[in-house]
């Protein structure tokens, strides 16, 4: 009975952590469709068998090649997010069951749903120092909740 009322839409650091797990999650999927865009304007496809999408209505134009630098900075983009993202879910979950402070937790998830889209902005602006920075806070977040999981935990 304890766990249900912990994850539980009730409890308030669940119900947040909920809200900014789905909107991550979001994120990380639209980095597909992001992905598709590149590809679809640019003509430029990774199969063969993808050729006959076109490139702007012109399949004569459209080519199979894997290095064109618009599309590989946003595949580069979405594997970073592939590797930031989903720890953040697992340990965010785990930090829920920590039964922290409502108003520090939001801050968590907050924090990394921020450094996240700003982490994206910097990456396709190709804004350095600022894209390093978003994403080791981002990163300093989830550690800082992983240091809390482990603390309550038993090893």
């Amino acid at each position: 009975k304890m766990a249900g009322s912990i994850l539980s839409f009730d409890n308030p650091v669940f119900a947040s952590y909920a809200a900014y797990a789905g909107l991550a999650s979001m994120k990380m999927m639209g980095m597909s469709l992001i992905t598709v865009y590149h590809r679809l304007t640019k003509g430029v496809y990774v199969n063969q068998e993808d050729l006959t999408f076109g490139a702007s209505g012109s399949k004569e134009k459209a080519v199979v090649r894997t290095d064109q630098p618009d599309i590989e900075r946003v595949r580069r983009l979405h594997l970073n997010d592939l590797e930031n993202i989903p720890p953040f879910l697992v340990v965010g979950f785990l930090y829920v069951l920590t039964k922290p402070s409502p108003d520090v937790a939001v801050w968590h998830f907050r924090g990394f749903l921020a450094c996240r889209l700003l982490h994206t902005a910097c990456y396709l602006g190709g804004l350095q120092p600022w894209r390093a920075i978003f994403f080791f806070i981002g990163f300093a977040t989830t550690a800082s909740m992983a240091v809390q999981v482990v603390a309550n935990g038993s090893l």
